[in-house]
């Protein structure tokens, strides 16, 4: 049985092809899930980003120093991708990697759930536990998912 498009998974079991089929994403192009590439690409940009804002508030000793001042670069992280993806669909490196956070099927993500998505990122397990359609555990306690532009 072929199964037809935007429909969802595929009949009996099957596993699907691609990740997000069983969703009735498309396997290329913008709306299909993105690549664990560009999303590691986003994280670094974020990370870089975030440090550089970091530093300019507390100095750029914030990189290699202990105790408060450790924290900030993910406090700054926190704020910025939780903030961007309520408001634009993803992070400060998301939007450069053409990368977009989505509420399934499609909608805005909320500001809650921004913050409770990038709350688990910032833990760092929930993202590498993952299911076949490249879901972490962040994405499905949100109910979102990573998709190209």
């Amino acid at each position: 049985m072929t199964q037809q498009p935007g429909r969802g998974a595929p009949s009996g079991g099957a596993i699907p092809a691609y990740p997000g089929e069983r969703l009735g994403l498309p396997e290329e192009g913008p709306g299909a899930v993105a690549g664990w590439g560009r999303r590691f690409l986003a994280l670094v940009v974020d990370w870089f980003t975030s440090m550089l804002v970091g530093a300019v508030f507390v100095g750029p000793d914030v990189v290699a120093s202990s105790g408060p001042k450790s924290w900030v670069t993910l406090g700054v992280f926190f704020v910025e991708a939780s903030l961007l993806t309520a408001l634009m669909g993803g992070s400060f490196g998301q939007l450069l990697c053409r990368v977009v956070v989505v509420r399934l099927p499609g909608r805005p993500v909320s500001l809650l759930r921004s913050l409770l998505r990038t709350a688990l990122v910032c833990l760092v397990v929930p993202p590498l536990v993952f299911n076949r359609d490249q879901r972490g555990l962040h994405d499905l306690a949100a109910g979102t998912i990573a998709l190209r532009r």
